[in-house]
């Protein structure tokens, strides 16, 4: 860099200036210089001499404003520059001198050669794992790019490249400081330094980390794998890996002779897996964590379960067994139960899993660090990623439970397919939250097991060592290209257009660590450097194990019909076992025998646990258990009590509660002037003893803080709400940043409100979430769709973990999903929350007619998979929320939320429907206990007032009518069921019409499980009116097709059940405001009309 000589001239009498008050004297063209060369840092781009001007002029004005690289070679520099006489130029001399200096003096020409150095030292940073050797199988390379970086010396001629011959080999040259590969030394030959670096770049290990933005997280992974010698280990680690290597490949041996035509999904082809997963958690044990959460798909799960959960193997191995027989599980609440319309025993519909989806809970002692150690694996489906965020949820949540802030205890692994982790977008959706607030875990270990199905099959050929001379121009050998390299069958150039399966990583810097999987060793080191990254930055790393897919996508699978010369290459691979068996007996680490001992020693451990198995002939799917609640069923996994206490709270609290959201308890504190209007209006409804929707939750959830219980909201827009109505995040208009959350001001040893604003994504959140509430059964964890129908987005969480996931993995959860849902003409899609959808899920039997027993409310809740209620008013809602907690067992739990309701003058409830109130607060007008009682016993039938638990209001399933037409029932020519916001229409509607003592409104609050029992006793009462459901859906949607049978069951097909509402459509709403309004008027006319139905049959 020459030029660098001459910037004075070049830059004009300001640099000149500069350098005069810094006593700097002018380079001249001709100069002698002793002592060591100066050592130039390299540039961003290349040998750009007008980044280096950039840099001068930045030292000139302030020498701390440049790195010390810079800083240090600028008064070397200037320091040799003094050395020689400095005469200014005249201008008419200076194209003379710029012609001598690009003469190139000796000094210069050094000057120049360790920049060029430098830029080659950071091109095998940058670039180096384009060329390393991480195939196994050694014929394809690493990623989908078809060229060799130019400034890489895969050939000696690649040299001119930075203007260096190959006289300059055997040069000294000072090391920059950012690099390691000189240890302890200053200066290495050009030859040692492009030989140490395809050492550290080019071989085993892929590095990429060289986008990430922080400089010190950069050197620290320099110092880890530069430094020379670094990946040496001893004696006893090279045993333990063997041994790890041999229990991981001979258990994948044991089930193929056992149960060869059995789907397993085995790891044959990257065994290494098992030692590297080890490594990761004796790592993290080592610095301190306590509790590792695993999410991984299908492929090796039975052996990660077998030897790295530790899960017992004779419970594996009777899995196989085709005649094994399902547990009567009413413990641990896997029995889900219907009860027949004869009585007699219990139906089972638990459905259980395939054995590669379940998941494990195991505390033990790590055998490496003597330190105790969790480790949960959770269950996945087969939708490979959909675990991720579910993984991270449940860490967020044992995190916030441990206090653990910072991640130092808790922490996750992924596991990973390649065509998954470039295809799937929960992967991106994850990684999104990796470094929010509310969502971070603190780093997680993505390990990716790459079969090499997504990559090409054009290959480079290219030297690795100076040695060898570039054949880029030859033609493959085309008997080692496989025709595709696929995620199952699909050509690698139609599923992926980035290099790497993992660059979706490097939107969050997670750094990227490629390994070739057949050495055994780079993998251990690597996964090291990986747990250590993590629990040393708190950041998210990828781990790259390039291996291959030994049998194809299953053991059923034939690969050889799409890639049959890949297949062909498998075929002569020698396992991996064997070659660092061989390596270990040839350097003496272990002998022969011993290895053989090894393997004898683990085949019979299997053999007797296979034995044992045998004697297995019942299944207890407990025993899979990834998520267990200690302490809050019995020691049989039973409920403690198959009751539910009454929902209502003392008047005083909620008069507490509504004076603290009406407030800012902070001083100073200015908020906007509309919501000083909002809070004004929740002062007045708390002195007139009356709740919105807004309050009613926050009643809710303030009640639940005083009991300990920890509320957790989550969604897009939460902290506000979408329609503006929650507020539970007040802004100072004056100071930014600086919020305020009055639920965490209500009582002083209260449990912590955590509400946050999610990432734009449903997915990924809602997933998160519901690991979240499976950590603990002592929170209300809730999920808030911004519109019901943005659920949509999120349905594989819906369909395959919060549907099933009892039924599937004996998995209770309490989680709560809000979807704002209603007809209000703002099209088709801010209108629907898909309410069928959740009841076609629904697992009771609409033919199957019930026994009401003494607790056939909460038993119905206990049988069922979820719990959907659509509230019509602020009580119900209330109500709803505490039951969630108060039941002796955890079920989800689907609210359709409203909008237009939120600031409807008549949906308002009274303190009065959620105090807990005496026994005479309670009777009603006729005298006869108000419907408000525990399972919602109705006028005319005697409440119990034996227990507590009846003493105080509840949530009501069914809202009878309680108008004119329920004094005279057998004057009543129609009832009308209803849910939801429809009711209001209706009531206006008939007021106007005047028939409020000829047709009765009945609310269902809780659709599913269905009210039989209410149902049942609504008919009778007016057994001599038509029966109608009314819902603002379209036909085809909504509700009408889950109540239609269930009603026929009830009545024993004696009455029919007529529908009134909008026309079957395929869209679930108008966006025309008056079309809208048309289809309102004419099925509110049908409702009303006494004989719109006269004449019809059913």
């Amino acid at each position: 860099m020459s030029q660098l000589r001459l910037l004075p001239f070049r830059l004009g009498s300001r640099a000149t200036q500069l350098l005069a008050t810094r006593d700097v004297p002018v380079f001249s063209g001709r100069r002698r210089s002793s002592g060591p060369p100066t050592t130039i840092p390299r540039s961003r781009s290349g040998v750009s001499s007008s980044y280096v001007e950039e840099m001068y002029f930045a030292w000139l004005e302030n020498p701390r404003s440049v790195h010390k690289s810079w800083d240090s070679f600028f008064q070397r520099a200037s320091k040799e520059a003094s050395m020689g006489p400095a005469q200014p130029q005249p201008p008419a001399v200076i194209q003379e001198s710029r012609a001598s200096v690009s003469s190139c003096t000796k000094t210069s020409k050094l000057v120049e050669d360790h920049l060029a150095v430098q830029s080659l030292i950071r091109a095998y940073q940058i670039r180096g794992h384009h060329v390393a050797q991480l195939d196994p199988l050694g014929i394809l390379d690493a990623d989908l790019d078809s060229f060799v970086p130019s400034d890489l010396i895969t050939t000696i001629d690649k040299l001119a490249f930075y203007d260096l011959q190959e006289a300059d080999l055997d040069k000294e040259f000072r090391l920059p400081t950012t690099t390691f590969i000189g240890g302890p030394e200053n200066t290495l030959s050009l030859r040692e330094i492009i030989r140490r670096l395809e050492s550290t770049y080019c071989q085993h290990i892929g590095l990429e980390f060289m986008f990430i933005n922080d400089v010190e997280q950069c050197q620290w992974i320099r110092q880890k794998f530069e430094t020379p010698g670094v990946m040496q280990f001893s004696v006893e680690e090279k045993r333990t890996l063997l041994a790890r290597l041999v229990r991981s490949m001979r258990f994948e041996d044991f089930l193929a002779r056992k149960w060869s035509s059995e789907k397993r999904f085995g790891l044959e082809g990257c065994e290494v897996m098992i030692p590297a997963l080890k490594t990761i958690i004796d790592k993290s044990s080592e610095m301190g964590i306590e509790n590792v959460i695993l999410g991984m798909p299908h492929r090796g799960r039975l052996n990660v379960l077998a030897n790295v959960i530790r899960k017992d193997l004779e419970q594996i191995f009777c899995q196989f067994d085709p005649k094994l027989e399902a547990a009567d599980e009413t413990p641990a609440a896997f029995r889900v139960r219907t009860l027949p319309a004869v009585a007699g025993t219990l139906s089972l519909q638990g459905s259980g899993d395939v054995k590669y989806h379940l998941g494990m809970y195991h505390e033990r002692i790590n055998r490496v660090t003597n330190r105790n150690i969790t480790l949960s694996l959770v269950a996945n489906p087969s939708h490979l990623e959909a675990v991720d965020p579910v993984v991270q949820g449940k860490t967020k949540a044992e995190q916030f439970y441990r206090g653990d802030a910072q991640g130092r205890k808790v922490m996750s692994i992924l596991v990973h397919g390649d065509a998954a982790f470039a295809g799937q977008g929960v992967v991106y959706e994850t990684f999104h939250l990796s470094d929010l607030p509310s969502y971070t875990t603190n780093g997680t270990v993505h390990v990716v097991v790459n079969n090499q199905l997504l990559n090409t099959c054009d290959f480079r050929w290219r030297t690795r060592s100076l040695g060898q001379q570039e054949t880029s121009g030859r033609e493959p050998d085309s008997s080692l290209c496989p025709e595709k390299l696929i995620g199952f069958t699909t050509d690698p150039r139609m599923a992926r257009s980035s290099p790497y399966p993992t660059d979706v990583a490097r939107v969050v810097n997670a750094p990227i660590f490629h390994v070739n999987a057949d050495d055994p060793e780079a993998v251990i080191y690597v996964c090291s450097v990986a747990a250590e990254w993590r629990n040393t930055f708190n950041k998210d790393v990828v781990v790259d194990l390039v291996c291959y897919r030994r049998r194809g996508h299953n053991e059923m699978d034939e690969p050889m019909f799409t890639q049959p010369l890949m297949y062909k290459q498998i075929h002569k691979q020698v396992p991996v076992l064997k070659k660092y068996a061989d390596k270990l007996i040839a350097e003496g680490t272990v002998t022969l025998q011993e290895f053989e001992e090894e393997i004898a020693k683990y085949d019979r451990i299997c053999e007797e646990a296979y034995g044992r198995s045998k004697d297995k002939k019942i299944l207890h799917i407990k025993h899979w258990l990834d998520s267990p609640w200690p302490g809050f069923f019995n020691v049989d996994g039973e409920p403690k009590s198959m009751t539910c206490p009454t929902t209502g709270i003392p008047e005083d609290m909620l008069t507490h509660i509504g004076n603290v959201a009406s407030s800012v308890p902070l001083e100073d504190f200015k908020i906007h002037t509309g919501l000083s209007r909002i809070l004004r209006g929740r002062a007045d409804m708390t002195k007139k003893r009356t709740v919105d929707w807004a309050l009613a939750e926050y009643m809710a959830f303030g009640s639940l803080l005083k009991e300990g219980i920890h509320v957790r909201l989550s969604g897009q827009d939460v902290e506000r709400g979408t329609f503006s109505h929650r507020h539970h995040v007040l802004h100072d208009q004056e100071v930014d940043r600086r919020t305020c959350v009055p639920m965490n001001h209500l009582w002083p040893d209260q449990a912590p409100y955590t509400v946050c604003n999610s990432s734009l994504s449903e997915y990924g959140v809602l997933g998160f979430e519901l690991g979240y509430a499976m950590a603990s059964p002592n929170a209300l964890v809730l999920w808030e769709a911004q519109f019901g129908d943005f659920h949509n987005t999120a349905q594989c969480i819906i369909d395959q973990f919060i549907s099933t996931g009892q039924a599937k993995w004996v998995r209770h959860n309490g989680i709560v999903l809000l979807l704002p849902h209603g007809m209000e003409g703002m099209g088709p899609e801010h209108s629907s929350a898909r309410p069928e959808r959740f009841l076609q899920m629904s697992n009771d039997d609409s033919d199957a007619y019930p026994v009401f027993s003494e607790d056939f409310e909460v038993s119905q809740l206990y049988d069922c998979n979820w719990i959907v209620v659509n509230c019509s008013t602020p009580a119900s809602y209330f109500h709803v929320l505490r039951r969630q907690i108060l039941l002796p067992f955890r079920k989800p739990l689907i609210v359709f939320t409203p909008k237009s309701l939120l600031r409807h003058p008549d949906a308002k409830s009274s303190f009065d429907q959620m105090v807990s109130v005496s026994l005479m607060n309670q009777i009603d007008i006729t005298g006869n206990l108000a419907a408000l009682a525990p399972r919602d016993q109705g006028p005319g039938k005697p409440m119990k007032t034996d227990s507590k638990a009846d003493l105080g209001t509840s949530f009501q399933r069914l809202i009878p009518e309680d108008g004119p037409a329920a004094q005279s029932p057998e004057r009543v020519q129609r009832l009308i069921f209803c849910t939801g916001k429809v009711y209001y229409d209706l009531v206006k509607e008939r007021s106007s019409q005047g028939l409020e003592k000829q047709v009765a409104i009945t609310r269902l609050e809780q659709i599913s499980p269905f009210p039989f029992d209410l149902i049942m006793r609504e008919a009778e009462k007016y057994s001599g009116a038509e029966l109608v459901w009314c819902q603002e859906e379209h036909k085809n949607m909504g509700y009408y097709d889950y109540i239609s049978p269930r009603f026929m069951t009830l009545l024993g097909h004696s009455r029919p059940i007529w529908y009134v509402g909008r026309d079957p459509a395929a869209a679930p709403a108008t966006g025309n405001k008056n079309a809208h309004l048309v289809s309102l008027r004419k099925f509110l006319d049908t409702a009303f009309n006494l004989k719109a139905f006269e004449g019809k049959t059913f």
